[in-house]
């Protein structure tokens, strides 16, 4: 069993606030609910509505073209024309060997998909805290021993004619 000579509890203790330390800055910077992951959670928001935006304009432009198709004549003529169809008092010429004409496409904007952000999950930050924890602990142990504050001999004890002897320090 070691005999501890004036062993200071405030080294040890700062070994554990080192590992608290080290577990609430990993925990904050990367960890799962941290800076690194709302920064991209922000970007992700961002680029949504960035993307949201786009695809109600495109949705507008749809309305108005609905609208005009609908209602109004000459846009359904123009159309109808752009599909090949003639009216009863128009003559059809046909000329080959030219390309056909190309039908509008209409942007729909593009796809997004989900992705999760990278963090560093809250096991690993508690097993990193508590291994430098531990060795923080293992070199503040090692050097206590060293200097002789922590000796693991079994000390003699003096007797003088069957009288144990206690050596005290004066105070």
């Amino acid at each position: 069993m070691p005999i501890v000579k004036q062993m200071k509890c405030t080294k040890y203790l700062f070994s554990i606030f080192i590992g608290t330390l080290i577990y609430v800055t990993l925990s904050v910077t990367i960890g799962q609910n941290g800076l690194h992951g709302c920064n991209y959670l922000e970007q992700q928001k961002i680029l949504l509505s960035k993307r949201t935006s786009e695809i109600q304009n495109i949705n507008n432009e749809l309305s108005l073209e609905l609208a005009a198709l609908q209602n109004d004549k000459a846009v359904i003529a123009a159309y109808a024309r752009k599909l090949d169809y003639v009216s009863d008092d128009e003559k059809l010429v046909k000329i080959t060997g030219l390309k056909p004409a190309q039908t509008t496409l209409y942007d729909t904007g593009t796809v997004l998909r989900h992705t999760e952000p990278e963090y560093l999950p809250e096991d690993i930050c508690k097993i990193v805290s508590l291994f430098i924890t531990m060795l923080c602990l293992g070199v503040m142990f090692l050097f206590d021993v060293s200097n002789g504050k922590i000796t693991f001999k079994k000390e003699k004890q003096t007797m003088i004619k069957g009288i144990p002897v206690y050596d005290f320090k004066q105070i």
